[in-house]
């Protein structure tokens, strides 16, 4: 009796404790929703195409930001699955790709991705536009050599973002190929118009407005009233560091160091951030030929 009793007892604590492990085994798995969110952007150069080894130590990287959503660009050769796999990677269960052909853009993310909006017409690279925790994410790769065509781009998605309901929260994250006003006093030194005039002589491009580099299209944005959320937090002892080359090898020349990649959020997303930063560990320097920008912010 008393044998029979025991054995009872201790198949009852196993289940117990299988229970509780697997509580436990749950309670871990489970991500837990934050008040505070972690964006990335990232240029990540042709896919990953021109030097493959470079994946595995950017997926490494990627694992060690635990960022909550993640906006590329030039995602080539890419298509949904190779997408979500490598979102999956670094704990990302939500992903969407613009396209499949030239240099896609795409967005992954910790929570759902809704109300996802795909625009070809009118942009060189195309547009996305989808929804996050009530955020609305425009990923940005605006055309690489024509002004003009840039500033076109740019106001049509400005008047995208006045379609939508009153008070949005708004981000703008990618690379947007151009220069901004709030850095100019960083380009004084000359070096980029003539490497500039080279290239719309060479390569019929048109880089430089009337010989000069263009400020109007990022000024288009902080018109707009959007926050330029990396200069925003500029302190005394900032140091300009550029965003495009890094220190990956590529042919050619590609001038001196400056400032393409954004992200601009709503004042009422802009006055919870913390953190607004271009990365230059050398790490992110070896990465691809632009460096990632990082953001933090607490949300109401």
């Amino acid at each position: 009796m008393n044998r029979s009793v025991n054995i009872i007892g201790i198949a009852i604590l196993l289940v117990i404790a299988s229970s509780f492990s697997s509580c436990k085994s749950g309670k871990n798995e489970t991500f837990k929703e934050s008040s505070n969110l972690k964006i990335i952007s990232h240029n990540v150069w042709y896919g990953f195409t021109k030097v493959p080894e470079r994946k595995k130590t950017w997926i490494a990287w990627m694992n060690d930001q635990e960022a909550d959503i993640v906006s590329l660009q030039e995602l080539n050769e890419y298509n949904q699955a190779k997408l979500a796999e490598d979102a999956k990677s670094y704990g990302h269960a939500y992903s969407v790709l613009l396209k499949e052909e030239g240099f896609p853009t795409g967005i992954t993310s910790r929570y759902p991705i809704e109300d996802v909006h795909r625009v070809r017409e009118g942009f060189h690279h195309g547009l996305l536009r989808v929804r996050i925790k009530g955020i609305y994410f425009y990923v940005i790769h605006l055309h690489p050599s024509n002004w003009e065509t840039r500033k076109s781009e740019i106001n049509r998605i400005l008047e995208d973002i006045n379609t939508l309901p009153a008070n949005s929260k708004v981000i703008l994250a990618g690379d947007f190929n151009t220069f901004s006003p709030l850095d100019s006093s960083y380009y004084s030194h000359g070096k980029l118009e003539p490497f500039f005039n080279e290239r719309d002589l060479l390569f019929e491009e048109k880089n430089l407005n009337n010989g000069k580099l263009d400020y109007t299209v990022i000024q288009e944005v902080l018109d707009f009233g959007l926050i330029d959320l990396e200069a925003s937090l500029r302190n005394s002892s900032y140091i300009f560091p550029g965003s495009f080359p890094t220190l990956v090898e590529k042919e050619g020349e590609h001038g001196d160091q400056r400032r393409l990649d954004y992200v601009f959020a709503s004042k009422n997303l802009a006055e919870g951030v913390t953190r607004a930063e271009i990365i230059t560990s050398d790490t992110a320097s070896s990465l691809s030929d632009h460096l990632p920008v990082i953001i933090e912010m607490g949300l109401k």
